[in-house]
């Protein structure tokens, strides 16, 4: 039985294994942020029908065939976000597609990458999504989009973390190594790349290891302190944080129920 793990999974550890073992091990549900992510998505699903949908006879595709796509994916926003996304999707096309000599056919669009991983004696499954994979000649590179209205960078060792799952997944799936990952602002138009290499891989399989070790001992989770505790979603049950720390909700998860199984 492969545990499962992703770059969310695996940057919750590294910030702190304790709130790792709440809300994954014992179960707890943290609060949800709702917010209006709907042109976001509507962004996300015409870019991919941008380049997935292309029949790449000619060598790049005008600016009709952007707005085509967009009128698909923008059924369902309110005019100002339809008008909005438009503007967005030109600023685009000028800036990363009508100034080069060819685009070339991505290798996948919004696609759900699988690797796996054994780590003593324990299978781990590693997954994770991602916009867009383009092949650089020597290497691949994954591209995420981002519709937020700030370029707000994800801190250098969680980042790391990130390159280096998706390091693993995409070596087993494509034979062929992640060359960098790219974030693209699509607000802004600003594209921060960042290079990957084994030292990446490496580093994901030092902290699984630390993952496998906890969960094959049930250890104490180590609580990991910081400005990251104010924002915790379990900080009410953390003796690390509160005096008088609330029991644990009766719904949480027994952690014998979920030790995992190995496989001979």
């Amino acid at each position: 039985m492969a545990y499962q793990i992703s770059a969310t999974k695996l940057q919750t550890y590294h910030r702190c294994p304790q709130a790792y073992y709440f809300r994954y091990e014992l179960g707890l549900k943290a609060p949800g942020f709702f917010g209006n992510a709907a042109l976001g998505t509507a962004l996300h699903q015409a870019l991919a029908k941008i380049y997935r949908d292309w029949d790449y006879l000619e060598p790049i595709p005008p600016l009709d065939w952007v707005s085509s796509c967009w009128e698909r994916c923008s059924n369902n926003l309110s005019p100002n976000q339809a008008e909005e996304g438009q503007e967005i999707l030109e600023n685009y096309y000028y800036q990363f597609i009508a100034g080069e000599t060819a685009i070339a056919r991505p290798l996948a669009v919004e696609e759900l990458i699988k690797g796996r991983l054994l780590v003593n004696d324990l299978e781990f499954k590693v997954s994770g999504r991602y916009d867009r994979l383009d092949f650089l000649g020597d290497g691949l590179e994954l591209i995420d989009y981002k519709s937020t209205k700030e370029v707000k960078l994800p801190k250098p060792d969680e980042i790391d973390l990130q390159i280096g799952l998706y390091y693993i997944a995409l070596e087993q799936r494509y034979h062929s190594c992640l060359q960098q990952l790219s974030l693209l602002y699509l607000r802004t138009g600003e594209k921060i790349v960042f290079e990957a290499s084994s030292e990446h891989k490496q580093q994901v399989e030092t902290v699984i290891g630390e993952l496998a070790w906890r969960l094959r001992t049930d250890e104490q989770w180590e609580v990991k302190t910081g400005k990251q505790c104010e924002v915790c979603s379990f900080n009410r049950y953390c003796a690390a944080v509160q005096d008088q720390p609330e029991p644990l909700p009766p719904n949480a998860k027994s952690p014998l129920q979920i030790q995992l199984a190995l496989n001979f």
